[in-house]
């Protein structure tokens, strides 16, 4: 009998303990409950759009987008002749140039465009050896080939084909330097050239030997000589086969045999007016080295 009363309590006190740790299970579950949906609740009102911050949030937006569609409205409907600004092109050189000059020449006839370049080619700072590249403009453009030769009011007749004859070309100095054994400092010449990118040679051949009638004309001053008395043979006389660089070269000889224009295909997509063999040779190494650059 002590036995079974012993039992029953101890059935008894482990039942009570149950119910107690259940009891405050219960009570802990039902706080959590309640606090989530409290946190619950808080979150709705914040992402409500009739709480007061959303609804100020909502009228600056409204407001912005307002003002945006009156600003296209306005640019749209009043401002159809608004002046634009060109987007200048990229400046590309031919070859590699030591240093670059831009001659504004906007209003400029031919004699005071061939002066202005006859000057800067003179008075060149580029290092001994280097090539300074000159490129006119107008109006802060720079000049193309066809342009510049409405300019000098020139008989070369390029394809009207900017594929065929590029209206992409240079003009510049090379600082080519004297050799002088006798003398201790060192001297130079400045010698003026052209360079014309083509397609092929095709593309100008006959346009260069139709031109070589006037091209001494037109170019004389570019390389320093005035038409007179001693110079105006040159105004017809003929072009002559030679060899520059181990290129098969048209060239203008004076009555001492030298040079005073030639021209040659420095390579089938280039072709070099000059007076100096040595200009030749800067002008093709550097395309040359562009060509391997590519």
């Amino acid at each position: 009998m002590e036995e079974n009363k012993k039992e029953n309590k101890i059935v008894q006190t482990y039942a009570e303990d149950m119910a107690r740790v259940i009891g405050d299970n219960t009570q802990g579950l039902v706080k959590k409950i309640i606090h989530g949906e409290e946190e619950h609740e808080e979150e709705k009102k914040n992402l409500s759009p009739t709480s007061k911050k959303n609804k100020v949030f909502m009228l600056v937006g409204s407001l912005l987008l307002f003002l945006s569609l009156v600003t296209l409205a306005y640019f749209i409907f009043f401002k159809k002749d608004a002046s634009t600004v060109s987007v200048e092109q990229q400046f590309v050189p031919i070859i590699f140039t030591d240093k670059n000059s831009f001659l504004e020449v906007s209003g400029f006839n031919k004699d005071e465009i061939t002066q202005i370049v006859f000057n800067q080619v003179s008075n060149t700072k580029v290092k001994i050896g280097g090539i300074e590249g000159v490129y006119l403009t107008e109006n802060k453009q720079i000049v193309g080939l066809r342009k510049f030769i409405s300019l000098i009011k020139s008989t070369f007749s390029p394809d009207a084909n900017s594929l065929l004859v590029s209206d992409n070309f240079l003009m510049g100095v090379v600082n080519d330097p004297i050799e002088d054994v006798s003398s201790a400092t060192v001297s130079t010449i400045k010698d003026f050239f052209i360079l014309i990118k083509i397609r092929s040679i095709a593309d100008i051949f006959d346009t260069m030997r139709a031109w070589e009638n006037k091209m001494f004309y037109d170019l004389h001053g570019f390389f320093g000589i005035n038409i007179s008395s001693n110079t105006n043979y040159l105004l017809t006389k003929d072009f002559e086969n030679n060899v520059i660089e181990n290129k098969n070269a048209r060239i203008l000889y004076d009555k001492d045999g030298q040079i005073v224009i030639s021209y040659l295909f420095a390579d089938d997509n280039s072709l070099v007016i000059t007076n100096s063999p040595k200009a030749t040779h800067e002008i093709m190494l550097r395309l040359a080295s562009a060509k391997k650059k590519q």
